[in-house]
């Protein structure tokens, strides 16, 4: 009894020494961020064309807003439609299932200097597209596609099953219990896999830099070669001219994903209520 009452005293030890680690070292990151970043926060880092004098960040910002929407335009249907085939019409226990489960977590493990070479080999060269917005951005949907589509698919399955026998007593197919059942029941976990993908493709740098280049302009057209706040931030710390303003940029980088990520739980959460779930 007391060995037992031990070893339950020390797994809340591990489990509270844990939990205090992981919150004082964000406290700590998002901290050294903000200290060093904020008394750098300049109008000038806010005007609407960059140049070498004021180092605005405001084209890196748009051209941020822009990646993002265009890689969720492309990574999100597909990694969407996948899971419902995957989770509601393929057979259990179908082998080609388990191929595509494995390839997918697979591809969300390889390093994203590998997609950004691919990328260039295979958007940028092969299908002429140069460094542009566009071969960024179908390069990070590729990127991200195996994170939304494992992530919806987990989704689907905690679907319980008895809103499907419901939807089919009621005379609905399975196309409409899909859409007009499942997938509104399954969006709060579907949000969960848009916002790591959200995540990775603001904070990417490497596979960037081989697909959209690093040109400081908001683009004209989708072809236009373009740098995001991540790119940029990487650029001013590299020249090592302009480290206190990259800082001010990592400070409204992280600005931005906290908005983004607080907004999609908002949004997963009204579903949630309109579901019938807490």
């Amino acid at each position: 009894m007391k060995a037992a009452k031990r070893r339950a005293a020390g797994a809340r030890f591990l489990v509270f020494f844990g939990t205090f680690l992981t919150v004082f070292m964000l406290l700590g990151v998002v901290g050294y961020i903000l200290v060093k970043g904020l008394p750098n926060i300049s109008p000038e880092l806010f005007e609407w064309e960059y140049n070498t004098d004021n180092v605005s960040l405001m084209p890196a910002l748009i051209n941020t807003l822009l990646m993002t929407a265009l890689s969720l335009i492309i990574a999100v249907p597909l990694g969407i439609f996948a899971a419902v085939y995957l989770a509601e019409y393929a057979r259990r226990g179908n082998r080609l299932v388990k191929i595509i489960r494995i390839t997918a977590e697979t591809l969300a493990g390889i390093p994203s200097i590998i997609y950004g070479l691919f990328g260039m080999l295979f958007f940028v060269i092969a299908l002429k597209l140069g460094m542009s917005l566009l071969a960024g951005a179908m390069t990070l949907s590729i990127m991200i596609l195996p994170v939304i589509m494992r992530t919806a698919e987990e989704a689907l399955i905690a679907v319980p099953d008895s809103y499907r026998e419901g939807s089919f007593g009621l005379g609905a197919g399975r196309l409409r219990t899909v859409f007009k059942v499942v997938l509104p029941s399954a969006v709060p976990g579907i949000m969960a896999g848009v916002i790591l993908g959200i995540g990775r493709i603001v904070g990417e740098t490497a596979a960037l830099l081989f697909t959209a280049g690093s040109i400081a302009k908001i683009p004209n057209s989708l072809l236009d070669s373009t740098r995001t706040l991540s790119v940029h931030m990487y650029a001013l710390a590299s020249e090592g001219l302009y480290v206190d303003q990259s800082y001010a940029t990592a400070v409204v980088l992280l600005i931005i994903v906290v908005c983004i990520n607080t907004l999609s739980a908002f949004v997963a959460k009204r579903f949630g209520v309109k579901n019938g779930k807490v």
